[in-house]
């Protein structure tokens, strides 16, 4: 009892002295990892007597090695008063709250707490450590953390050492104050270029800051990736071309299929085709489909083929009125684009380049065919020319043509061609007591026909026919007028006849001598000749004798004494027809004179005057010159028209001349 009493009053005398005990040094809040070893410090001053440590208030006890805290024990020089506490290896159940006690000088430290940090696992990435996705279609990656890691881990993702966004986190607790694991799902749609990449999950908290990663690859499965090319890629019309269809896919390529301009490309099937190169695929592109067991993809490309102008317009023919604007258009395809130039038909002179041809105001004179022309290409192929009429509307244009001479009481035919367009509403002859548009009158008869073809650009053509039976000397003397008129106005011209001179009154018989036809009657002006030398007379004819009215023929034997010619005074009646009546022309073959057909001039090429050339029962043949026997019998012509002048020539008036039969004797 003495030596407790004693001590008690040592420590109130040196208190009241200025020494009393105190702390050097308190714990502080720690940080530790699960399994290293925690140091708690704890150093008095002036203080020799027991000190001891709690946890959570509970006293670990006042021995130096903790009996019954395998893990712990309190270290330091007690002398100088060095009580630290030390706890190895730490435990979760370690995290509490330590003070440091000085018992018999009533003194303790600040709590200072002790926390337990469990480093986190390597994370688990499901499906690993190879994914299989298909590319295009989006996916999930989950990473999961699993146990019992304080604090609670990040996941993070990374691929080639960057995060990636685009992540979301979840974690699942157990219980109250526990949580069981985290995942982290990174959503993504994936390309063919992820094939073979490499993402990393990182798991990471304050127990570990450098954190612990899982890897995984990713094994794409994707449609074909196409590339397509062309050698070479501009070439010339008609050469040959090679594509080439090189695809990268997985799984493998199981197929191709060609096709240009969206028709399959028949018995194409590798990734290689050779074409010969037409224009046709410059607007029409080749394209390679490649296809496996995930989808297909297609590429396509057009070549630059150079080729010649390849018209795909043709100009159209126009009809405007005089005074009008009038165009033409006309379209050209090539590679490199034509050159395109107008000119008139038949002339060089360019009038305008380019698709369109304009012609302000036109007149007659512009009437005509136009020509848009297209130079051939690099390739020497291609180009051309089109041409379309212009028609100018206009009043017609009437032009008188060639009428061969009449005979006085003879037929005559006078004739007109007109140019209309629009088509004449009438053709009309007209003369001093009257007119006639179609149909007979008297002595007069018109017929009017179309021609096939028109002067160029001045619309369709027609001839009208005025025929005369039984010329009157007034016939020769006035003039015919054949007038046109359309809508737009009239024109006609005047039309005269011509007189063809009569033959004489004489008459040449010709007695063929051996003749049995003695006794044929005929007429005393006609027996001139000797009894011994009749023989049966023909009558002869040759028209290459243009002779006055009045003068006399003479009588020449053309065989020289071979035939006795005798001459004698018949009349010769050129005017009247066999019946003895007025001649009409006979009716066009083609039909009604109003019926549209096409001119046939043959009907009218070998019509002569008829006349009572042969008389059977006296055996003579008529003829108007000694010179009737011959082997040759020129015929008579009616000749080509004869235009007003400046006309050009219009080859639809031109006639044929008509052909006899040469005249031939025999004894």
């Amino acid at each position: 009892m003495l030596v407790p009493a004693l001590l008690v009053l040592l420590f109130c005398l040196r208190g009241h002295a200025g020494l009393s005990p105190h702390f050097l040094q308190q714990p502080d809040d720690l940080v530790a990892l699960l399994g290293d070893e925690a140091r708690l410090p704890c150093a008095l001053g002036e203080y020799w007597g027991l000190v001891q440590w709690t946890k959570d208030g509970l006293a670990l006890g006042g021995e130096r090695d903790l009996p019954g805290w395998s893990r712990y024990w309190i270290s330091g020089n007690a002398a100088s008063g060095q009580h630290d506490l030390y706890i190895r290896p730490v435990e979760l159940e370690d995290q509490a709250s330590y003070e440091c006690q000085a018992t018999q000088a009533g003194l303790r430290s600040r709590p200072a707490q002790l926390h337990v940090l469990v480093p986190p696992e390597a994370p688990q990435v499901l499906g690993g450590p190879f994914v299989s996705l298909v590319a295009g279609i989006p996916a999930n990656l989950t990473c999961r953390s699993r146990g019992d890691a304080r604090p609670i881990p990040e996941l993070l993702w990374f691929r080639d050492g960057i995060r990636l966004d685009g992540t979301s986190f979840h974690q699942t607790l157990l219980k109250e104050g526990t949580t069981g694991s985290v995942e982290s799902i990174l959503s993504l749609t994936p390309s063919s270029h992820d094939d073979g990449a490499t993402l990393v999950c990182r798991a990471r908290s304050q127990a570990l800051p450098s954190g612990k990663d899982t890897a995984i690859t990713l094994s794409l499965q994707y449609p074909p990736v196409v590339t397509l090319s062309a050698e070479p890629q501009t070439v010339l019309e008609g050469e040959k071309v090679t594509f080439l269809c090189q695809a990268t896919a997985q799984p493998p390529v199981t197929g191709y299929r060609w096709a240009k301009g969206g028709s399959p490309v028949l018995g194409a099937r590798g990734p290689m085709l050779e074409v010969v190169a037409d224009a046709s695929f410059l607007t029409e592109p080749v394209s390679c489909e490649v296809s496996n067991a995930v989808g297909s993809a297609n590429r396509s490309t057009a070549l630059d083929v150079q080729f010649g102008p390849i018209l795909q317009a043709r100009p159209e023919p126009m009809s405007v009125d005089v005074g009008e604007d009038a165009s033409f258009s006309c379209a050209w395809r090539g590679n490199p684009l034509p050159r395109v130039t107008w000119t008139r038909s038949g002339d060089a002179q360019v009038l305008g380049s380019g698709p369109t041809l304009r012609l302000p105001s036109v007149g007659p004179e512009d009437a005509g065919d136009y020509v848009c022309r297209a130079e051939p290409g690099l390739s020497g192929l291609g180009g051309g020319a089109a041409e379309a009429r212009l028609t100018v509307n206009a009043p017609p244009v009437v032009t008188a043509l060639h009428s061969a001479p009449a005979f006085l009481r003879g037929p005559a035919r006078l004739q007109c061609l007109v140019f209309a367009s629009p088509a004449p509403d009438a053709v009309v002859w007209s003369w001093d007591e009257g007119f006639l548009e179609a149909g007979s009158r008297g002595r007069f008869l018109v017929e009017t026909f179309p021609v096939p073809e028109g002067r160029e650009g001045q619309g369709p053509a027609l001839i009208s026919v005025l025929h005369i039976s039984g010329t009157q000397e007034s016939d020769f003397s006035r003039g015919f007028n054949c007038s046109a008129r359309n809508r737009l106005g009239e024109g006609g011209t005047q039309v005269s006849l011509g007189r063809r001179a009569s033959f004489s009154k004489q008459k040449n018989l010709v007695r063929i001598p051996g003749s049995s036809d003695g006794s044929s009657s005929r007429g005393p002006e006609e027996e001139t000749g000797s009894s011994e030398d009749r023989g049966p007379i023909v009558h002869t004819d040759h028209s290459d004798l243009v002779l006055d009215e009045e003068r006399a023929l003479e009588t020449k034997d053309p065989t020289n004494g071979y035939y006795k010619v005798r001459g004698v005074s018949v009349s010769l009646s050129l005017g009247e027809g066999p019946g003895g009546g007025l001649f009409l022309p006979p009716p066009s073959p083609l039909g009604h004179p109003g019926t549209p057909t096409f001119y046939d001039f043959n009907p009218h090429q070998g019509m002569v005057p008829p006349c009572r050339l042969y008389r059977a029962r006296a055996g003579y043949l008529t003829t108007p010159h000694p010179r009737a026997f011959t082997s040759y019998s020129k015929p008579t012509s009616i000749g080509p028209p004869d235009l007003a002048p400046r006309t050009p020539p219009f080859p639809y008036a031109a006639f044929p001349i008509p052909s006899h039969p040469r005249l031939q004797t025999h004894v």
